[in-house]
């Protein structure tokens, strides 16, 4: 299992580098269902491995001018505060419930990366300058709180807000994305702080496998068709949420029995 774990890394570094996004969302289910580690635990590592892959995949499509300093740090500061936000919520929210939640964002991912394979790439009109700001707010926290309570880094919500209403092409977007999941996944670890012990051997060998293959991702987005690879990763999003949903079933079912149970104890009483 160790094997096959270390062997996805470079997946989800490789899904980065291409789609400037989906990596966290296979690294929770890796280190829940692959190598074993608790949900929390599993986020906050996911949040560390993607945070650093993001920021070298950054530095690499910086590299290739499709870095937005300005749109990316904008929409990094608002999403950051959401982060923080949703990391510090987690503490109070049980682990099944968060990787339930997880499940549900896969799912969600997956329709949105349906849709956008089969839109016809063209020119995307501009949005009124007070709905764009709106938007992007909204986006902004929405994407932050997400990152910080499930562990995901949010690209496939980053990447159409920063197209829409950010005014920015596709490969800039990819780029820009990356940055902000960087930042984003920092604040998020940190939010964790004192919730969880982490094993940094194991996380410093799968991020050096990661940002391997986000390397090998950037390079490959001269020759992949973008359409065709978001059709396959949605179809592994279905899959794999699911997935979850189906193993996490009876834990969210426990907790309703456990309230009727009182529930009834308090009329028997009354």
């Amino acid at each position: 299992m160790m094997t096959l774990g270390l062997s996805l890394a470079a997946l989800i570094g490789l899904s980065l580098g291409l789609l400037g996004g989906g990596g966290s969302i296979l690294t929770v289910p890796v280190f829940v269902y692959v190598l074993g580690y608790g949900a929390k635990e599993s986020i906050a590592m996911g949040l560390a491995v993607v945070g650093t892959t993001s920021f070298v995949g950054a530095v690499g499509h910086w590299r290739q001018g499709n870095v937005q300093l300005r749109a990316a740090l904008t929409f990094g500061a608002l999403a950051m505060a959401g982060t923080y936000g949703g990391a510090r919520l987690a503490a109070y929210v049980p682990g099944a419930v968060q990787l339930s939640l997880f499940a549900v964002v896969m799912l969600i991912a997956a329709g949105s990366m349906f849709r956008s394979a089969r839109s016809r790439s063209g020119p995307v009109e501009a949005p009124k300058p007070g709905r764009s700001l709106g938007m992007i707010t909204l986006v902004s926290l929405g994407v932050g709180l997400l990152t910080g309570l499930v562990g995901v880094g949010g690209g496939f919500l980053i990447v159409p807000a920063l197209v829409l209403f950010g005014g920015l092409d596709m490969k800039q977007a990819v780029g820009s994305s990356l940055l902000v999941i960087g930042l984003n996944s920092y604040v998020g670890l940190a939010g964790y702080a004192g919730q969880v012990t982490l094993p940094w051997g194991l996380l410093g060998g799968f991020t050096l496998l990661a940002v391997g293959g986000i390397l090998l991702g950037i390079w490959l987005t001269r020759f992949v068709s973008a359409a065709g690879l978001k059709r396959a990763f949605a179809v592994l999003l279905v899959l794999m949420g699911a997935f979850i949903l189906y193993k996490n079933r009876e834990e969210l079912k426990a907790p309703s029995a456990d309230t009727s149970s009182i529930h009834t104890l308090q009329q028997e009483t009354s």
